[in-house]
Parts: structure tokens; sequence; C-alpha cells
């Protein structure tokens, strides 16, 4: 008989579950399939999500696609998006004791999730099970009391990204000291086998001003820099600044006030579970935001994972109806292009660029639908050849593949298809990677330095 669980109260905003009665307008959740769509006893809108899944285990397809890479890496159902849902009704039904979020059979199914949201695209049913263990992790950390070391330090990497620069020879030290590497591992958990980021000497954000003069009938465009191109990369962000502005628009970058902390999305906290400090982050960014907005402009982005966190997660976080504004203004970089192109509004003046590029699509891109976009924009690019890497995760995930104990899984993702080509291609082919994560993977398990799609678009620049 299964134990009465405590009442939970969901963290994040499941309302647009709660007034769904019927699945998709088209019958009841029980009649899809008995039990494994039944909705739980417990969690309102959380547990009508958690139903969503209704077993018919097209997470276990391994054809082409994203989902699931555990699954495709271990062939284990208890791997897969399927198992999780399974798991997380169990434990909304009180199956798993009185404290379900704390059971070790949750945790156990929830560890191998990478949040690609390969499942709420390519599940017929848009299971989200991303946003599903973002919860379960929230509610994990509110019954232990406390969120751990570790989470805590991958969370709040935006709060001290800014002195990153001044802890680089750490990393360099990790490198050539092993023992050092060791000694993080066993007191951070950070795979000793993992190299640390390097920030760079200057960020992009201070080099430039806070408003910009705009000309009578310029068109104007916004700039979303995220925390990892402000600190790690601030050359994509000004390959970025350069396209934008050699195609004619004016640019605001997107800033907060003065003597204020940078912006961030929250997608650090989100994905660790720490759901009040994600609000607290995506209200300071709407703030800046939402004017740009309700006059229409374009808000671009440079990150797959943050800037679709506006289009997506923002709205699990109750901020209002300011979230669909912004997110309808939101665009990755390649995404506005595209669209420009085909507006016959794109003026970018682009020389030749005799060779090949492979691209691997970060995982949000391929479940937003963007790779269509980026086939289209490098094609602008003459004598370039474009060929796309078929690819699921690329197995860094953010700081999965950070993580000691998912190191090893998190390179035999990687080894599914993605490492192995980039290790097989040329030398001179341009690698493409938009996502951070994703640069980081093809560095340590390939050894080849790769770009974001800015960077070969200012490399082709007249």
């Amino acid at each position: 008989m299964s134990e009465q669980p405590v009442q939970i109260q969901p963290q994040l905003d499941w309302s647009a579950y709660e007034s769904v009665g019927s699945f998709g307008g088209f019958g009841s959740f029980d009649d899809f399939g008995g039990s494994d769509a039944a909705t739980p006893a417990m969690g309102g809108g959380y547990a009508k999500a958690a139903a969503v899944c209704i077993g018919k285990r097209h997470c276990q397809d391994k054809n082409q696609g994203v989902m699931c890479p555990s699954y495709r890496v271990t062939d284990n159902e208890k791997h897969s998006t399927y198992h999780r849902a399974v798991t997380l009704k169990a434990a909304l039904n009180g199956e798993l004791g009185e404290h379900p979020f704390l059971s070790a059979e949750l945790a156990e199914a929830m560890e191998f999730c990478v949040s690609c949201k390969g499942c709420k695209s390519e599940c017929p049913h848009g299971v989200d099970m991303a946003l599903l263990r973002v919860e379960a992790l929230a509610q994990r950390w509110q019954a232990l009391g406390h969120v751990p070391l570790r989470a805590r330090m991958f969370a709040f990497t935006p709060r001290y990204a800014p002195y990153l620069k001044y802890l680089n020879w750490v990393g360099v030290l990790r490198q050539h000291l092993p023992p050092i590497a060791k000694a993080m591992e066993h007191w951070l958990g950070i795979a000793a086998k993992r190299s640390l980021p390097q920030a760079a000497a200057r960020d992009f954000i201070s080099s430039q001003p806070h408003a910009v003069s705009v000309a009578e009938h310029a068109r104007e465009v916004v700039l979303l820099v995220d925390t990892f191109s402000n600190h790690l990369d601030p050359q994509i962000a000004h390959a970025a600044l350069d396209v934008l502005q050699s195609a004619g628009y004016t640019v605001h970058i997107a800033q907060p006030a003065a003597g204020e902390r940078a912006l961030c999305c929250g997608r650090t906290f989100h994905s660790n579970g720490l759901i009040a400090e994600a609000r607290n982050e995506a209200t300071r960014l709407l703030d800046v935001l939402s004017p740009f907005a309700v006059r229409g402009l374009p808000i671009i982005g440079l990150e797959p994972s943050c800037l679709l966190m506006l289009r997506d997660e923002y709205h699990s976080l109750g901020l209002g109806e300011r979230v669909s504004q912004v997110a309808h203004a939101a665009v990755l970089l390649e995404e506005f292009l595209a669209r420009e192109h085909d507006a016959k509004r794109l003026t970018l003046p682009l020389k030749p660029l005799a060779g090949k590029v492979l691209v691997h699509g970060h995982c949000h891109q391929k479940a937003f639908g963007a790779m269509p976009a980026m086939g289209k924009v490098l094609g602008l690019v003459p004598d370039l050849q474009v060929e796309f890497i078929e690819s699921s995760c690329c197995g860094m995930a953010g700081a999965f593949g950070m993580e000691a104990e998912h190191y090893e899984m998190s390179m035999q993702m990687g080894e599914l298809s993605l490492l192995p080509t980039v290790r097989a291609a040329d030398a001179d082919t341009l690698l493409v990677a938009n996502g951070t994560s994703c640069r980081h993977q093809i560095r340590d398990g390939a050894a080849r330095k790769s770009q974001h799609l800015a960077q070969v678009l200012q490399r082709a620049l007249r």
C-alpha cells in the first residue's frame, strides 16, 4: 500500500497544465494509455505535466534526433525519458515514501537527464522532462534543507564570473599538476580529466557605451550578451556586433543601470533548482528588455541555452505578461539574419571563404528548430561548403560534463558521433558550435577549436 506523501507546493508555475482536463483536447489522460497516462494524486499542474508522458516510448528511438542522450549511450530503459516520467509519477502518487523527492529512486532516474529539451520537441506529446527535473531538484533541496556546495558553485557562476580572470592560473596549474586536479575532484566533485574554462582579460560589456545615437529611419536591434559571451568569449560578442553594424543596424547593448552587476538570464540558477534566484535574475533582465520589446525591436542572443530560456522557461517563472512580449521579440543571431534575408532586408557584405565548415548544433537550437537558419546564414558566405554533424547531445550539457561522476557518461555521449567526426575533419575545416558547453567538449574531447557562427561571418566581412 502506498504511503501518503507530504503535499508539495510547486516552486515553478505549472498553471499552463492546470487547466488541462484532457490531453491536448482529444480526451482524458486515461484514454491514452491506462495507468501510464493517469494523472498522479499530488502536485496539481506539475502532476499533469508529468502525465503528459503516456508510455509510447518514442524516447527510446535511436534514429536521427536529439533525445534521449543517456538512453542512446546505455540502451537501458531506466535512463530514458519514459522511465523518468514513470518514476516521477510514482513519487507524486506516494509510492516512494513520505519524502519522495529525497528518494534514491527519483534521484537515480533523474541523474542522467542532461536537459537537452529533445523530448519537448521530438516526443509526439511534448514531455518537458528538463522542466520537470528542475522542479524535482528544487523540491529535493527544499526537503534537504540546503543546496549542496557544488550545485551552488555552478548556479552562482554569473555572480563570480567577473573575478574568474584572476583565477585562470588555477586552471593552468591544475592541468600541469594532476594531484591538484585530483584534490579538486575529491573536494568539489569536478572531474579531474576535465579542463576548466578560461576567462578573458576584459569582458565585453565594460567596453561598450550605455547608449548609442540612433539616426533617423535607422533599423534598430538589441544585442543580449550572456554571461559566457561576456566573460569567457567576448570575441564572440564583438564579432556579432561587427556583423550587425556591417549590415546597417543600430545596435543597443542590453545593460543594467550604471553601477549594477551584469545582466543574466538565470539559466545556471534554474538548471540547478534555485528557482528564487532564477526568478530574480529574470526579473532584472525583463526590466531592461521589456521597453525594447514594447517598441518592437528584435532582441538578439548568442548562447542558445540563454536566449531560448526567454522563449521557454521564463513562462514557468510566473512573471506576468512581460514574458510573452519579450519571448516574442527574442531570437538567436542566426534566426534574425535568416529572417531578414528572407524579407530581403539583409545587406551584409560577405567575401568568399573557400573551404568547408562542419556545424554542430546545440541541443536547444535543434529542439527549437533553429538549425535551418544556421544553414541558411552560413550559406550566404560565397564558396563556403556547409555540412551538419548528425549528432545528439555533445555530452557537456552545461555543468553535467564537469561533474566527476558524470564525466565518463559525458564523453560517451560525445563519442557517439560528434567527437569522431571532428577528429576526422581536415585541419583547415572550420568547426562551428554556438554553444559554450559544446565548444568546451570539442576542445577537451577532440583537441580542436570551434567557433561561433558570428565569428565565421565576421571573418567573411568585406
